[in-house]
């Protein structure tokens, strides 16, 4: 299934214009129309999948793989690269902007401007705890079959 107006999608159709990178049977990785730095790649699945929670493990997995690859390729490439990030946003409070999962991978270098402003502080334990606990919780509900 593919998203109806997805610019993703239509680039992994080739129906709309991207600088290509990588192509395999899952995922298809291209140059950011609007790079944080040069050389920002974007990792997409081929098939539509909104969020992670629409994407399926093995599919994940090689987004990941490409974008590790890809990372490491950077530092290769020529372009001005003293570090990378790996970027995902799940879903509109996380800031996705173009509802297709897509891995950023972006090039780092002192000085390029690109911060993520947060109020970083450290938790308390019993905090640490529960939110572990909550996680854990998460994982049995998603392991659990559900009744179709």
């Amino acid at each position: 299934m593919t998203g109806s107006g997805c610019v993703f999608c239509a680039i992994v159709r080739g129906q709309a214009v991207g600088s290509l990178v990588h192509e395999d049977d899952s995922v298809v990785a291209f140059m950011d129309l609007q790079p944080v730095t040069p050389g920002h790649l974007l990792v997409v699945p081929r098939a539509h999948a909104v969020g992670l929670q629409d994407l399926e493990e093995e599919v994940g997995m090689q987004v990941w793989k490409v974008a590790h690859r890809l990372g490491r390729t950077l530092r290769r490439s020529g372009l001005k690269c003293e570090g990378v990030n790996l970027f995902l946003a799940d879903g509109e409070a996380a800031f996705q902007e173009v509802f297709h999962v897509h891995l950023h991978v972006f090039p780092r270098f002192a000085g390029d401007g690109f911060k993520i402003d947060a109020h970083w502080r450290e938790r308390d334990r019993h905090e640490l705890d529960e939110a572990a606990v909550a996680v854990r919780a998460g994982l049995c509900a998603l392991e659990t079959p559900q009744p179709d």
